[in-house]
């Protein structure tokens, strides 16, 4: 027993995403209808420095209506590898490059609406190699001890979804 597509309808588009209406055949044959966000696949990069620290950013981000603390992200752009985009987003949000860049995982950041699947790395070995900030990020740096970061993620002071599964995928190789 399979759930099968049976009709997609586009019932909004914009630059960022676009909103679609799928009808589905569930397992018991009954149809269903959903509402599905297509979003363009993202990255997550969790960079460690030489002394033992994550580099985080804050940012506005209006779901929250508040200032997160999370890793440094973005979206792929049309025709980029995850890796490449995650060496350019790594430049654009903390200014920094890594000479060692390891993929830590991918996952669905809301499977139950959106079709976005985010590609999480480690990065290591930092220098500095600053790239321009999108227009509409303003972004604050924040370094943190690893155990700080794990113990504000434990507290509920880290509520980034993507940056809490890219510490979760990044926890047995930060105890080497």
């Amino acid at each position: 027993m399979t759930t099968r597509f049976i009709n997609r309808k586009s019932l909004f588009t914009n630059p960022l995403f676009n909103v679609e209406e799928v009808q589905i055949e569930m397992p018991n044959k009954k149809q269903h209808r959903y509402h599905m966000v297509n979003h363009a696949d993202s990255v997550t990069i969790l960079p460690v420095d030489e002394k033992g620290q994550i580099w985080f950013v804050s940012q506005y981000r209006v779901g929250a209506n508040a200032d997160l603390l999370e890793l440094p992200a973005g979206v792929i752009e049309k025709n980029e590898t995850p890796l490449a985009c995650a060496e350019r987003e790594v430049q654009e949000e903390i200014g920094m490059a890594a000479r060692k860049i390891q993929p830590l995982g991918s996952f669905y950041l809301a499977p139950g609406y959106c079709n976005e699947v985010n590609h999480a790395f480690i990065a290591r070995e930092l220098f500095s190699s600053p790239l321009a900030q999108d227009e509409d990020e303003f972004i604050n740096i924040n370094k943190l001890p690893i155990e700080k970061a794990y113990q504000m993620a434990q507290a509920g002071k880290i509520q980034d979804a993507k940056s809490l599964a890219a510490l979760l995928l990044a926890r047995p190789l930060l105890r080497e």
